[in-house]
This record gives C-alpha cells, sequence and structure tokens, in this order.
C-alpha cells in the first residue's frame, strides 16, 4: 500500500515539513511539505535526500556497549544505565568540569535547550558548546 506520511525533517533544528513516500512500510523517497509554515514547499538538498538517511544499512538500530574491547548490542536500559554510571564515575573522580556537552544542529531549539539544563543543572558544569556556532 502506498501512502504519504506528513513528517518533520531530522536534519537540522529549523524543522521543515516533509512527506514520505512510503509503500508497503518503506520509506521510498521525501516531499515537501507544501502547507508547512516553516518551509513552505521547498527544501535544502539534505532534506530531499532524508528518506536515504533513514534507510541506510549503516544506520545503528539498536544500542551497543564496549565490554572487553567488543560492542556488544544491549537493551536501551542496559546502554542508558551503563552511560550514566560512567557518567557518574568521571564525575566523581574528575570533577562536574571534566565533562563536556556539544549540543547539536539537527535537534530542535528546545531539545538543545534542554541539553544545556542538563549539563548545567544535573552535571554541574557549563562546558556547553554547539556545532553551528558562527
Amino acid at each position: 500500500m502506498y501512502k504519504l506520511v506528513p513528517s518533520v525533517c531530522s536534519y537540522c533544528g529549523t524543522g521543515c515539513g516533509v512527506l514520505f513516500e512510503v509503500l508497503d512500510g518503506r520509506i521510498l523517497g521525501t516531499l515537501p511539505l507544501k502547507t508547512h509554515p516553516v518551509n513552505e514547499g521547498k527544501l535544502c538538498i539534505k532534506g530531499w535526500n532524508l528518506h536515504e538517511y533513514v534507510n541506510s544499512f549503516m544506520r545503528l538500530q539498536a544500542p551497543r556497549v564496549r565490554i572487553n574491547g567488543r560492542l556488544h548490542q544491549v537493551t536501551w536500559d542496559r546502554a542508558i544505565q551503563f552511560a550514566a554510571d560512567r557518567l557518574k564515575k568521571v564525575i566523581a573522580e574528575h570533577g562536574p568540569d571534566s565533562v563536556g556537552v556539544l549540543a547539536s544542529a539537527k535537534i530542535t531549539n528546545e531539545e538543545n535547550y534542554l541539553l544545556q539544563k542538563f549539563a548545567r543543572a544535573a552535571v554541574g558544569t557549563n562546558n556547553v558548546d554547539h556545532c553551528a556556532r558562527l
């Protein structure tokens, strides 16, 4: 079954509207959403090729944790607990300013806000930077 599924482009924080062309549950192509207030039917080259990123064979589909030098697929709960334990250990041994947080242009402004809030309130560091600085 063929259908058009409205969504939001995930390449940057702009939030352009897209329509995914979906056939039998697989995304085949990306079209601009003409009625979306952000991009009004226009897309950059990254947006036009969003379906290739979604379908990439190189894309991880499950979390992995390095155990004894090898990557092992684990549950999300295990991966999150592992990351939290390691972060706590680094902070305990070296202090909160030993941690830095790099925000991303591929997430929304709200998600970037939450990331810097996490860095400052939970970790206790002001070491926050963004990959899209001008």
